[in-house]
């Protein structure tokens, strides 16, 4: 068990993290537990197997609210928030005005309002920015009195279930509100596992109460940061900061697949998006992307990690890698990187180089584990 330094916020859980003898660092500002007793390989597995607790109440959550708000919303992202349904859930790309992604976030449609989750390193950028482009459209109000839980793994369902009746109903990317001994809860089926899974938004003084009621479900255990990004890089899912970042466009971070018809070219309410000019000549093709995005799969039991540089198979360098380590469930080293749209082709062999050793790696599809969300 370590306490961190006391600039550092803290979660409504820190005193139940220290209780469970997590170790402690820090992470956006907060000190955050990267791990359990148990170790991060234990923790990793599982979440595969049964259900993980994981506080993310570092992360920001923001009400947007007003007649306009959709179409205020929209004029930020290359996302339809107009033709989301009622607790819908869906992901979200804030752009600067050159089409880098400021932010990578999801977004409820809850009604009267819109309820957003940010990066909570990038919170207080986002809240300044939606603030000053929007702020006159609609009511942008952060939420700090929120706490955010994630409870990820193929017995998630059972776990929360019985705590809160009804929430098996739900279906991947669909929200409800839910009430627990008297705490209101908004809880989404989602999250950053590739696992079935739920995300849930609690006041932060039932924060604690309700997350000891989940740790004393048989199947439930506590998750820490470590477990968490092992978790998200096998499902192919990108770390704000590491895999996109206010360079890359939707396009060469291979996200186009969040773009919907309405907003690209020909579509119902086509641009409007801050860097729409650059972003949909890259999706139409008009304008070639020079580098993309890739998963990788190394042939040797050699862990590549970030920031290792990519050479082809002549020793020329083409790319660099953004996120790797060993992933616990395959036993072999994987990682997303981006390289030179001409060795982007899945099935490309190319070398990392890590300590000054070549390792051969191949352009891989992502997830490296094929994700389990429940769609009914």
């Amino acid at each position: 068990m370590s306490a961190p330094s006391d600039d550092l916020l803290k979660t409504p859980l820190y005193a139940l993290h220290l209780e469970l003898g997590a170790r402690m660092v820090p992470f956006a500002g907060y000190a955050m537990p990267v791990q359990y007793p148990g170790g991060l390989m234990a923790e990793h597995r599982h979440t595969r197997a049964a259900a993980g607790l994981f506080d993310v109440s570092h992360m920001g959550q923001l009400r947007l609210a007003g007649a306009q708000v959709a179409a205020a919303f929209e004029s930020l992202m290359p996302m339809d928030v107009s033709g989301l349904g009622l607790d819908r859930q869906r992901y979200g790309l804030l752009l600067n005005d050159a089409g880098g992604i400021i932010d990578d976030l999801m977004f409820v449609n809850r009604g009267d309002h819109l309820l957003v989750i940010v990066n909570g390193a990038c919170k207080a950028g986002d809240i300044a920015h939606m603030q000053a482009r929007i702020g006159n459209r609609c009511q942008v109000t952060p939420m700090p009195e929120r706490a955010l839980l994630a409870l990820q793994g193929p017995k998630a369902a059972d776990a929360l279930q019985r705590l809160t009746p009804g929430v098996g109903k739900l279906v991947f990317m669909t929200g409800g509100a839910f009430d627990w001994q008297g705490a209101d809860l908004y809880i989404t089926r989602s999250g950053y596992t590739g696992e079935d899974g739920f995300e849930i938004s609690v006041h932060a003084s039932r924060a604690e109460a309700l997350a000891r009621a989940l740790l004393a479900q048989p199947e439930v255990a506590p998750i820490g940061l470590g477990a968490r990004n092992s978790l998200r890089l096998e499902a192919g899912l990108c770390l704000y900061g590491n895999d996109i970042d206010a360079t890359t466009t939707p396009v060469e971070a291979a996200l186009t697949w969040a773009i919907q018809k309405a907003r690209r070219s020909g579509g119902a309410r086509a641009g409007g998006f801050p860097g729409a000019a650059r972003v949909l000549a890259q999706l139409d093709g008009v304008q070639p992307v020079t580098r993309q995005r890739v998963g990788l799969i190394a042939k040797e039991r050699v862990p590549v990690r970030e920031p290792a540089p990519l050479q082809n198979m002549d020793g020329q360098h083409i790319g660099q890698v953004t996120s790797g380590l060993l992933s616990p469930t395959l036993d072999q080293p994987i990682a997303l990187a981006y390289v030179n749209a001409d060795a982007a082709a899945i099935g490309a062999e190319l070398l990392a180089i890590v300590r000054g050793k070549p390792v051969p790696m191949t352009v891989s599809a992502t997830p490296f584990v094929p994700a389990r969300y429940y769609r009914g």
